[in-house]
């Protein structure tokens, strides 16, 4: 179901509906090639037990995907741990107005939607799934989002990629790939509804290279 929160004191329908569309390129010479899409996976599967075994079964057990990119790795994660013979409830969760710099993106931010489980997410195990984490940030607006929907007996995170460079400390409980990337360094997780092939690749910044 799509939802709106209960506290906010802005209107969640003022932004600019996202469209899906196909990432910019950087030269190839600037890029390295991390995982392809055996490797994402294999490390998908594994991550899904992972899971499963720190939750101890799939009961009251719930992913959610962050927008845009962490929703693909959630839907790869369910259709593992469902392949398995389990079952497991999802949703989406988009936290551009809980970005703890909003007020810098303009007046009309793009926006999309969260959708939470039919029953919701009180005194669950919820595991929260994104592409990357880096400076911790988005992780705490979507725990921070989740408060405002319910209370969760159980907070997880899962990332396909960990690339290191925390301001908050905020950690993975499961992590597909860990890298080290500096800070002008772009780590593109790609899928391919958006991309057109699935892989993770690390875009080294000019100044990288000199």
């Amino acid at each position: 179901m799509t939802c709106t929160p209960r506290i906010p004191s802005f209107p969640r329908l003022t932004g600019t509906v996202r469209e899906p569309q196909l990432r910019e390129r950087m030269p190839d010479d600037n890029r390295i090639h991390l995982m392809d899409e055996a490797d994402v996976r294999r490390e998908v599967a594994r991550m899904a037990r992972e899971i499963v075994d720190q939750n101890g079964g799939t009961e009251r057990l719930v992913l959610m995907g962050i927008h845009r990119r962490g929703t693909h790795i959630a839907a790869l994660l369910q259709a593992e741990i469902e392949s398995a013979g389990g079952e497991v409830e999802s949703g989406s969760i988009d936290i551009t107005l809980y970005r703890d710099d909003l007020g810098t993106i303009g007046p009309r931010p793009v926006v999309g939607e969260t959708e939470l489980p039919t029953n919701g997410i009180d005194d669950k195990t919820i595991v929260i799934v994104d592409d990357v984490a880096y400076t911790g940030r988005t992780a705490r607006s979507a725990i921070n989002e989740l408060g405002d929907w319910g209370r969760p007996q159980r907070i997880l995170l899962c990332v396909l990629v960990d690339r290191g460079g925390r301001e908050l400390p905020i950690q993975p409980d499961v992590t597909g790939h860990t890298v080290q990337a500096g800070a002008g360094d772009l780590v593109e997780v790609l899928v391919p509804e958006l991309d057109g092939r699935l892989g993770v690749d690390l875009v080294r910044s000019e100044a990288g290279d000199t």
